[in-house]
């Protein structure tokens, strides 16, 4: 089994507001646009963010069965590190519209949470799944499946997986062109703050039946080889899942407070 082990490193610096100081290189599958952002003092959430960065993501897959009986098929230490995690404040999203506001929900609650209640610790998770799971996949898997096809009107091209530029400083959190106003409202920008996504395998599979149908299949692939392919280009660091709906359960059990 070959693992994929590349990430965006944490920030780990806790004694400053300015972000960057202590930041690590990016991992190579994204360019270095934004830097961490995890509020100082945040210990639970930061060693959170390391544990997932060195967690494996297996991204070889050559075909994938419909139903997942096995924890080699989905990622499952970073799952169970992000059941296990030790925060008191957390919170999972049941995210299903990819032109809904739920990159927007997600950045004015961990705003909330963070500079209005001071839990600096807490952890945003997105369950995602319908066509909001669409934005986790690579730009190539849009452009040689014709994934605009699915997706609103709106997206030719999955613009939520891509950064803006923004100021990152804790200090300049009132700046409403900052990445904790609307300029924040990307996946990779939530990520630098410590929200975490997950990947759903049965919509994977899912989304793999509806390009079968529509003859979006350039290699004439099984659905197997294609939901596998679909598998492998997840954008960098989403945590894949058996299937999210099983999943929440699985969070709330463990005291995440659910949000739709």
């Amino acid at each position: 089994m070959t693992i994929d082990n590349s990430r965006r490193s944490a920030l780990v610096g806790f004694g400053a507001l300015a972000v960057g100081a202590a930041a690590l290189a990016a991992g190579p599958s994204r360019a270095a646009t934004t830097e961490r952002i995890i509020p100082p003092g945040a210990r639970e959430l930061s060693d959170l963010m390391d544990r997932l960065r060195r967690a494996p993501r297996r991204r070889d897959f050559k075909t994938t069965p419909m139903i997942l009986q096995h924890p080699d098929f989905w990622d499952d230490e970073a799952l169970k590190e992000i059941i296990a995690y030790r925060g008191t404040r957390k919170q999972v999203w049941n995210n299903t519209a990819l032109a809904s506001p739920w990159l927007n929900l997600m950045r004015n609650s961990i705003n909330a949470q963070i500079f209005s209640f001071g839990h600096t610790d807490f952890l945003a998770v997105s369950a995602t799944h319908g066509t909001a799971h669409l934005a986790l996949f690579d730009q190539a898997t849009w452009d040689k499946y014709e994934l605009a096809a699915l997706a609103e009107a709106k997206f030719k091209t999955n613009t939520l997986a891509v950064p803006k530029p923004a100021p990152t400083a804790f200090a300049q959190s009132e700046d409403p062109e900052s990445v904790f106003g609307p300029d924040g409202d990307t996946i990779p920008a939530l990520q630098d703050r410590g929200v975490v996504f997950m990947a759903c395998h049965n919509a994977i599979w899912e989304v793999t039946a509806k390009l079968i149908a529509s003859g979006n299949n350039p290699d004439h692939a099984s659905h197997e080889a294609v939901a596998a392919e679909l598998t492998n280009h997840l954008i960098d660091g989403v945590v894949l899942t058996p299937g999210i709906v099983a999943t929440i359960p699985e969070l709330q059990q463990a005291g995440f407070h659910y949000a739709a």
